[in-house]
């Protein structure tokens, strides 16, 4: 189920044995594990449910698809979310859910509503994917924009290897020739002096978030630090400004440049870059290279690129004030593409709650339905 939507992507023919809970077309299926995730979906066949998923069977005098935008809306969800138990996996439950009151007008106006609320979503969805649509557009664009000035050019890139069809001039080069491979490391938890009077910034998976749009070039503030003892105490080190890092352990090939002297946890490569690589150079040779990361990945539980492929890794390597020319460039053109992704991107938040404040407006009878 997808949240927000009270759409179905796909559903699964299994042999359950009995072990879920029956439904039939009519039905309204709610997840009740993590219940702000808005998971529902009204049944348009008969099935059966596994796993975390409440069955509601409406009543005579009620319309199924009134009630499925109803567990959409923002009045039922704020109550459910309110009463939930456990912290990590917050869950629902029946007895509190089914003493929510809820608007019932007539049968007719609830179809009515249901009605309305089919038009105007199906409208507001078209456009939401519309934007979408572009922004995989924008987000290529933007890739593609990276990759052909790293290599030298759009024609490198069609290569089956880029490194293969440099300008004259670059050259292919290996990254630990021209850069210092390093990793981070986590000072003992058993410690509380190795995080008391913490004063070093420490980049952790934690602070990845900010990594993952690709259009990030330093490093922010961090959501944890460690004291000068456990730095001391761990193989932790006190990397130096500029230094480009690149995320190795489950969230794997996203990069950044420290704005100042910081420590990282282990999941983390890091690279001191020698007087031949220019540290914002090599941060865009990363962002090109997010696919090649992406199948290094290795490791059944955690995926993680292992030091042998990091040590491994081959770079285009132009000239220095080339590099710097190209980081220019490149800086000009995806602040462009990033302003119309940022466009789009906002549009579609705007969009969504859009959708959601006129859900929840239709069935709290805030709003006038037109017949």
């Amino acid at each position: 189920m997808v949240g927000h939507t009270g759409r179905l992507v796909t559903d699964h023919e299994i042999d359950s044995e009995g072990r879920g809970t029956s439904f039939r077309a009519g039905d309204l299926l709610f997840s009740k594990l993590r219940p702000y995730l808005a998971k529902s979906w009204v049944a348009n066949r008969d099935g059966e449910a596994l796993g975390d998923i409440h069955v509601y069977r409406p009543v005579d005098e009620m319309c199924s698809r009134y009630l499925g935008y109803l567990l959409l809306s923002s009045f039922f969800l704020e109550q459910v979310n309110a009463s939930t138990y456990g912290t990590k996996m917050p869950r629902a439950n029946w007895d509190f859910i089914k003493t929510i009151e809820v608007w019932a007008p007539d049968f007719d106006t609830q179809r009515r509503i249901a009605d309305y609320l089919d038009r105007e979503t199906a409208t507001i969805d078209a456009l939401i994917e519309k934007q979408r649509r572009l922004l995989v557009v924008l987000l290529e664009r933007r890739r593609e924009a990276i990759r052909a000035a790293v290599f030298g050019s759009n024609e490198a890139c069609l290569n089956a290897d880029p490194l293969e069809a440099l300008p004259e001039g670059w050259r292919r080069a290996k990254l630990r020739h021209v850069a210092t491979m390093h990793t981070g490391h986590t000072p003992s938890r058993s410690k509380p002096e190795y995080w008391e009077d913490a004063s070093i910034p420490w980049f952790t998976l934690a602070d990845v978030w900010q990594l993952r749009p690709g259009t990030r070039k330093y490093l922010g503030e961090t959501k944890s630090r460690i004291s000068p003892l456990g730095l001391e105490n761990s193989a932790a080190e006190l990397l130096p400004k500029g230094t480009v890092v690149l995320s190795r352990t489950a969230s794997v090939g996203f990069t950044g440049i420290m704005p100042r002297a910081m420590a990282t946890s282990q999941d983390y490569w890091n690279w001191v870059c020698g007087p031949q690589l220019c540290p914002e150079f090599l941060w865009n040779v990363f962002r090109a290279m997010k696919s090649d990361f992406d199948s290094l990945k290795a490791g059944s539980t955690h995926k993680t690129i292992y030091q042998a492929d990091a040590a491994a890794l081959q770079i285009p390597l132009p000239p220095v004030q080339t590099q710097q020319a190209i980081v220019d460039h490149l800086d000009r053109e995806t602040a462009k593409i990033d302003a119309l992704i940022a466009k789009a991107e906002r549009f579609i938040e705007l969009a969504q709650e859009r959708r959601a404040a006129l859900i929840t407006a239709a069935v709290t009878g805030q709003i006038e339905i037109p017949t």
